[in-house]
Order: C-alpha cells, then sequence, then structure tokens
C-alpha cells in the first residue's frame, strides 16, 4: 500500500510561527500530536515526522524552503517516496475562504497562492489532493491597505483573539479530514466535510 505525504504549507522560523500563513503548517504539528509522533528527521529540505493511520504509513512535511519555493521540497518528497501526485495532501491557507471555513478539493489551479504555484509548478500538474484553511480577507474598510503588497503583511500578520479560537477549532478539524481522508479516501472526506 503507497504511502501517503502530508506537507503542510508555511515559512519556518518562530517569527511566522503563529501567522496565517502558516496555518498549514500548524495543521500538520496537531496531526502529529495527535497520533504520538514529533518532526524529528530532516529530509528533502523539510522536517519530516512518521505516523501510522489505520494501519497506512503516513509521513508529514513542513518545508523549511519558505512559502514561494515550497514546490522544490514537495518535488523531492514525491520522488524519495515513490508516491505519484494523488498520494500527495496540501494543507494550506486561503485568503479566499472565511476564517475557519475548509475545503477538500482533488485538483484545481493555486488561486493566487505563491506556495501552490510553486508546487503545480514543480510537479507540473494540479491533479493532487488538498485542504484550504480559510483565513478570510481584511474588511472592507481595510482593503485599500491590504491591496497589492499589503496582502502579504495580512498573511504574515497573526490572527485576532476571535479568530484564533475559530482556527483552533480547524486546525483539529483538519485532523479528523487527513484521518478520513488516508483511511476512507477523499471522495468520502469531501462529501462528509464540504
Amino acid at each position: 500500500m503507497a504511502t501517503t505525504v502530508v506537507i503542510g504549507l508555511g515559512n519556518p522560523g518562530p517569527a511566522y510561527a503563529a501567522t496565517r500563513h502558516n496555518v498549514g503548517f500548524r495543521c500538520v504539528s496537531f496531526f502529529a500530536k495527535k497520533h504520538s509522533t514529533t518532526f524529528s528527521r530532516t529530509s528533502c529540505r523539510s522536517k519530516i515526522a512518521d505516523a501510522t493511520v489505520r494501519g497506512r504509513h503516513v509521513v508529514l512535511a513542513k518545508p523549511r524552503t519558505y512559502m514561494n519555493l515550497s514546490g522544490e521540497a514537495v518535488v523531492c518528497l514525491v520522488r524519495a517516496y515513490k508516491i505519484t501526485p494523488e498520494n500527495l495532501i496540501v494543507v494550506y491557507d486561503d485568503v479566499d475562504l472565511a476564517v475557519g471555513k475548509l475545503r477538500i478539493r482533488l485538483s484545481g489551479g493555486p488561486g493566487g497562492h505563491n506556495g501552490m504555484k510553486s508546487i503545480i509548478g514543480s510537479l507540473n500538474t494540479d491533479r493532487f489532493p488538498r485542504i484550504r484553511v480559510g483565513v478570510g480577507r481584511p474588511n472592507a474598510e481595510d482593503s485599500v491597505r491590504w491591496s497589492g503588497d499589503g496582502l502579504i503583511d495580512y498573511v504574515l500578520g497573526r490572527f485576532p483573539k476571535d479568530e484564533e479560537a475559530v482556527i483552533e477549532e480547524s486546525v483539529a478539524l483538519v485532523s479528523e479530514v487527513l484521518e478520513c481522508m488516508v483511511a476512507e479516501g477523499i471522495d468520502v472526506a469531501m462529501n462528509r466535510y464540504n
């Protein structure tokens, strides 16, 4: 049975740890903790943890390449574990979804997300499962401040207290979704959680 590689997107280092853009890292970290494993080794410019989910081998990865070069780590992991893109799951933040909202997809474009642009470009396909975690857009009165390059500052910012509580719930829910995807398949997960 093929290994499943789950990649959380984010930026390495404590300065980025609690930012909107690091939701992917938070999700795989939570999943690792739930399955009593740690990111104890490094491979393909990523921190790696191994888990067993209902008898299936799952590799959890947090690329250390910084967001815009995520594809370099992902293509290395796909080759190293001899998997097809269908056995890859990418978890990442999405400004086009309301805070905490989840969306599971089998394929699709990057939607303006630089990490996803890098992965799609490196793999030369957009046909791989992903979980998008909503981090919301700035409200209308802040839209000028956050337009263009300002959106970078927004995603590299931290959640206010009320949104942080919502995100904590979503991170826990992503763990459930991942378990379902690994054990029962993406179609079941999409029907149950979308």
